[in-house]
């Protein structure tokens, strides 16, 4: 067999990046071989990955030189950037900016950019349904990924968009499973209305990305969407119901209330589950459960990702 083509994944060890780097080890008998780039070589999730078989190279996302090394001799990479650990729209273009050029330096043949939409081409700053933060955004998170399209598509290397989404996993890490409310009762909160939310699992992303780079350059110049399930807080709440043995209700809130809830973001989480229940039909066209599923045959359900999961999520 005729060596294997290195696939350089940023953020290895965060959701998406550790969830494309396990895929690749996982095909054994596959074309490629995952270099895992970390901050950290000697961090324990980093070293994990390397007693599993992958190449770990160190390499900071804040430093373009130290990026190119990284990615020399890659085949493929998978850029993602890291929005919640600075709250910085400018830091992360900065980022995408820096891996773009990288890439190209270094001779990558296919760069998938994890991303997704620019909110304003929806909601313009002078559209007063939700308000403008930090003078110039109305989903940060979202438009600053949107806005670094750019950097790729313009960068010479031949480019994949990968429209995420909502991560179950936030259930686990980012405090939004259920909680009990002033009436004893347990409940999922989201101001959503009816609308469905596109959600998959973290490591589904990572799979779905791996389905892409064995297929070469069919999707190179495209733009591609993934999920594991579009589903209403109501349809997510009777699934909690159901894997809890205990019932858990949805509870919709207005976006404004969901703003004012005082966490680190939540103006910036509000508005974006206002935009996902105002244009719900473009966001769920956007992510094909079709597609996600060719790419990553073993895709889960959101049943499936609760029975492996229920006894992580904690009940506040």
């Amino acid at each position: 067999m005729s060596e294997k083509k290195i696939i350089a994944v940023v953020g290895a060890t965060g959701a998406q990046g550790g969830g494309l780097v396990r895929a690749i080890l996982r095909d054994a008998g596959g074309h490629y071989r995952a270099r895992a780039i970390t901050r950290d070589p000697h961090s324990e999730k980093a070293q994990q990955l390397a007693s599993l078989g992958a190449e770990v190279v160190a390499a900071d996302v804040d430093d373009e030189n130290s990026l190119t090394h990284a990615f020399e001799g890659a085949h493929g990479a998978y850029c993602v950037t890291f929005y919640w650990a600075h709250f910085s729209p400018e830091k992360e273009r900065a980022e995408a900016a820096a891996m773009a050029r990288a890439a190209k330096a270094a001779g990558v043949g296919h760069v998938i950019w994890s991303t997704l939409e620019d909110s304003r081409k929806w909601v313009p700053l002078s559209d007063n349904r939700m308000p403008t933060l930090n003078g110039k955004y109305k989903v940060p998170h979202f438009d600053a990924k949107g806005e670094s399209d750019r950097y790729f598509m313009e960068s010479g290397v031949p480019a994949t968009l990968l429209l995420t989404s909502f991560y179950w996993d936030n259930f686990i890490y980012f405090g939004m499973g259920p909680r009990k409310g002033p009436d004893g009762h347990l409940a999922i909160t989201f101001p959503m209305g009816d609308k469905k939310l596109p959600g998959i699992a973290a490591d589904d992303i990572g799979a779905c990305a791996y389905g892409i780079i064995q297929r070469g350059s069919e999707y190179a110049g495209k733009t591609v969407g993934i999920a594991g399930e579009h589903l209403t807080g109501t349809q997510m709440a009777a699934a909690f119901t159901k894997a809890l043995g205990q019932e858990v209700r949805y509870n919709d809130v207005p976006p404004e209330v969901y703003r004012g809830f005082g966490f680190p973001g939540a103006d910036d989480l509000g508005n974006m589950f206002q935009f996902n229940r105002d244009f719900s039909d473009d966001f769920c066209r956007a992510r094909s459960l079709g597609v996600s599923r060719t790419l990553n045959p073993a895709l889960q359900t959101f049943d499936e990702w609760l029975a492996r999961n229920k006894n992580r999520i904690p009940l506040a």
